[in-house]
Parts: C-alpha cells; sequence; structure tokens
C-alpha cells in the first residue's frame, strides 16, 4: 500500500509540475516578451540595417510587453526561487517600461543626423531594460547581480556610442572601471552575509538575521560593502565622483536613461532587498543610510549650485534627490517596515523619474539637429521669447525638481516629508528643508536665463515633432501627478 501510494503521489506531482511551470511561465511573460523582442530585433538588424525599421520595431516589442502585463497579472503572485513575480514589480514594470519607450523616441530624433549605424543602439536600450526588469523582480542575490550587470553592460556601450569625440569615450571607461570596482564590493560583501547566514535569498536572510547573534562582525561588514556598492549605483556621497563626467560625456538620450531608468531600476531592488532582508533592524545601518541621505542632500545640492553645463547640474540634482529618497529606507526602518515609507519611496520615484525625463528631454529636443548639444546654461538664453513651448516645458520640470506645488515633485517631497515626521527624523527633515532651499536658487537661475531677451542658439531650427510630443506628454504627468495625485496614491497603497 505505501508503494502503491508513493507511485500514485509521484504521478500526481508529474501531472502538476508540468502546469506549476506554465503559471511560473505566464506570470515571467513580460521577461519573455522582451527577450524575444531582442532577439527579432537582432536578426532584422542582421538582414536589414535600417534606423526606421529598428525603431519602430523597438517600439513593437516594448509595446508588446506592455500588452502582456495583464496576462502575467492573471495568475496572481508567483514566488520562484530567483524572481518575485508580485504587485511591486509589476508596478515597476510598467514604469520602466514607459520610460524606456519615450527614450527609444526621443534617441530616434537625437540619432539621426548624428550616426549612419544606429540600429545596435536600440538593442542595448532593449538590453538594458531586461536588465531593469529584472531587478524589479528580484528576491535572490543571484537574480539582482544579473539584472545590475546586464544593466550595466548595455550602459557602458550605450554611453559611448558615437565613434567620434573624446568625452562619450571617456566617460564610458570611467564607468567602466568604476561600476566593476563597486561590483567587485557588492560580490564581497553578499559573500560575507551568505557567510554569516547561509542564505542568498532575501527572505532566507531576513528569517535567519535573527539567530545570527553570534556573526555581528560578519553581517555588518557585509552589510557595509554592499551598501557601498548599491551607493555607487545610485551615485550617493560620497560614491558620487563618476556622476557629473559620465551624464556629460554620455548622449543626452543616454544621460536621460541612465538618470531614470538604471536608479529607478536600482532603487526598487535595494527597497525590496532591505524589507525582504529585515535589515532595518540594525541601528548601526540606519545610522549610516542618515549620514548619506545628509551629505547628498546638501552636497548634491550645493555642488549643482556651481556649473553651468545643464548636465553636470542635474547630475547633482539627481545625487541630491536620491539624497531625500533615502529618507524613505530609513523612516522604513524606524518604523519597522512601515508600509507608509515605502508608498511614499515609490511615488516620489516615480515623481523623480517622470520630471527628470522631462527636463532631458526638452534638452535633448533641442540638440536633436545634428550640431553640438546644448549643454551650457547660456545655450537656453532667450528660449522663452523664441520657443515657448519648449521653455515653458523646461519650466515645468525645473519647478518639479525644485518642489514647487501644483508640480509632481512637490507632492513627492510632502510624500516624504510625511514618512519622516512619522520617523520622527528631525536632522533628515531639517536637511532635506535646507538642501530644497538651496535647490530652488540653481532651478530658477536656468528660467531667469531663458527670460533674458537675447539672441538664441536655437532660432531658425526645425524642432522634431515626434521629441517635442514626447516632451509634452512627460510635462503633462508632472502636471497631472500634481494637481490630481490620488488615483496613483490609491494604486500604489493597494499594492503596499
Amino acid at each position: 500500500m505505501n508503494q502503491a501510494a508513493m507511485n500514485e503521489a509521484a504521478m500526481d506531482q508529474t501531472i502538476t509540475n508540468p502546469v506549476m511551470s506554465m503559471v511560473e511561465l505566464q506570470s515571467i511573460l513580460p521577461l519573455i516578451v522582451l527577450t524575444l523582442a531582442i532577439v527579432l530585433l537582432m536578426l532584422v538588424i542582421a538582414f536589414k540595417r535600417t534606423h526606421g525599421i529598428t525603431v519602430v520595431g523597438t517600439v513593437i516589442g516594448l509595446l508588446a510587453t506592455f500588452l502582456s502585463i495583464p496576462l502575467a497579472t492573471a495568475v496572481g503572485d508567483q514566488e520562484m526561487s530567483l524572481l518575485t513575480v508580485d504587485r511591486y514589480g509589476m508596478f515597476f514594470t510598467l514604469l520602466l517600461l514607459g520610460v524606456a519607450l519615450a527614450s527609444t523616441l526621443l534617441s530616434w530624433e537625437y540619432l539621426r543626423h548624428r550616426h549612419e549605424r544606429n540600429e545596435e543602439f536600440y538593442l542595448l536600450l532593449l538590453l538594458a531594460t531586461l536588465g531593469a526588469l529584472v531587478l524589479a523582480f528580484a528576491n535572490h542575490v543571484v537574480s539582482l547581480l544579473l539584472g545590475m550587470e546586464l544593466l550595466g553592460v548595455s550602459l557602458y556601450a550605450m554611453i559611448s556610442y558615437p565613434d567620434r569625440g573624446k568625452l562619450p569615450l571617456e566617460a564610458a571607461i570611467k564607468y567602466l572601471v568604476l561600476s566593476g570596482c563597486a561590483s567587485a564590493v557588492l560580490l564581497f560583501g553578499f559573500a560575507l552575509l551568505y557567510a554569516a547566514l547561509g542564505s542568498l535569498s532575501f527572505a532566507g536572510m531576513g528569517e535567519r538575521l535573527a539567530s545570527a547573534s553570534d556573526n555581528q562582525v560578519l553581517l555588518l561588514t557585509g552589510t557595509a560593502l554592499v551598501l557601498t556598492g548599491i551607493g555607487f549605483k545610485l551615485s550617493v556621497v560620497p560614491f558620487h565622483m563618476w556622476t557629473p563626467d559620465v551624464y556629460q560625456g554620455a548622449p543626452l538620450p543616454v544621460a536621460g536613461f541612465l538618470a531614470t531608468v538604471s536608479k529607478g531600476a536600482i532603487f526598487a531592488a535595494l527597497l525590496r532587498l532591505f524589507m525582504d532582508a529585515e535589515l532595518y533592524q540594525y541601528n548601526t545601518l540606519l545610522i549610516a543610510l542618515s549620514v548619506l541621505a545628509v551629505a547628498s542632500m546638501i552636497a548634491g545640492n550645493l555642488l549643482a549650485l556651481l556649473q553651468q553645463n545643464v548636465k553636470r547640474l542635474l547630475s547633482y540634482s539627481s545625487i541630491a534627490h536620491f539624497g531625500y529618497l533615502l529618507i524613505t529606507l530609513v523612516a522604513g526602518g524606524v518604523l519597522k517596515g512601515g508600509p507608509f515609507a515605502v508608498e511614499a519611496a515609490s511615488y516620489y520615484l516615480i515623481a523623480y523619474i517622470v520630471t527628470t525625463l522631462a527636463a532631458f528631454a526638452v534638452i535633448s529636443v533641442l540638440s536633436s539637429d545634428g550640431e553640438d548639444e546644448k549643454q551650457e546654461v547660456s545655450d537656453l538664453t532667450g528660449l522663452f521669447w523664441h520657443r515657448p513651448l519648449l521653455a515653458g516645458l523646461l519650466t515645468l520640470a525645473l519647478l518639479s525638481l525644485a518642489g514647487i506645488p501644483l508640480t509632481a515633485g512637490f507632492i513627492g517631497k510632502l510624500y516624504v516629508f510625511s514618512a519622516g515626521i512619522e520617523g520622527t527624523l528631525w536632522v533628515l527633515l531639517g536637511a532635506l528643508v535646507l538642501g530644497s532651499a538651496i535647490g530652488i536658487y540653481y532651478y530658477l537661475r536656468i528660467i531667469y536665463v531663458m527670460t533674458l531677451q537675447e539672441d538664441n542658439k536655437v532660432i531658425g531650427r526645425t524642432i522634431p515633432w515626434l521629441g517635442e510630443t514626447v516632451a509634452v506628454v512627460l510635462a503633462g504627468l508632472v502636471i497631472w501627478l500634481g494637481i490630481f495625485p490620488q488615483p496613483l496614491m490609491v494604486y500604489i497603497g493597494a499594492f503596499f
């Protein structure tokens, strides 16, 4: 009877395993569809080199991935060995795919006058997006590193994609070398955590932290190294030295992609790691995050004051904004994983990504004629009088970055401020207020330059309608999220 029961159980398992496998495959359908799109695009490029066809294929691949999301969510949350396909991951998948689509359209306008062989650029963009999606679903060190390296290796080539000029190549080499060092530090940190905990899954780490009191030195050292590696990827102070040079050297659409998709995906993975592994149990870690947050908010804004290059200014601005985001991590730690802090982080990340991409979109549109990029603040002189729509869109983005009311940035900062109050983080909130006050100056300085009645370098040039449309849509989202944020708040709150 026992043998018969065992045989019956084995048959049942044989029958049910394919069903479970199909359910899991359906849950990761966005990753599968995007991977197939990359393979098909590679074949298209091999047989027919046409910039327009490649862009259309890229857009179709991204839209097909969008359409696969409802099918993936229909099977519910799925916990797998390396990935957790849940509403949190799908939320960031929607966000990252939207940014990738906007970046594709901006790249089309930017590259078609600059380079004769642009097709591989879009292949790299899709590969980087795939790495970002893996990060959004990662629940294990292996998938975290896989997504991070797939994203990073694609970015190396995207940053240096133009075959002329020294700045892109210099920027790519700096990013390659420093990113390699950061990855090595990250790997060593995870190795120490594995030695202390015996698990590489985020949830497994959290379960074993309570019983690992004898390995405090390994735990704290490993966590510090992991924080260092991820701090580089997010370019928080003092791991920010690469950021202005890489932003300045990278093509404008790539700089925008790096500032939004890359950093957004890594922060989403960090947020899941921080909560699932229950790293907030360690006061030492919370103190370290607080120090990084204050340093990033103050130093990022102070260094931006001195910049005459728009891309360098936006790079230091991004450092400050991720300092603001770290407040939500500390608040989540103080509140022992409170969902409000996660909601605040998610909303602020959306506001930052949409606003930053809108700013890069306007500068990219102004630089899409094939001549030199409009990188200097002086290049925007008199823009209000000659390109009022683009000047208005850039003004809106800058006001949102400054946190002015009726913009997405204001609601995002209000969310972060509320999380800080709930966690009684008065020092961090003081730094947030001081940093925001400093930031208003250099954002308004650009707006002031655009209002000067002097000749502008973009007079008489044709503005591409597609890039301008992308900038208008992004600016519309900035206003919508600032005036009517409740639907998105409810949407995020239902997930967490």
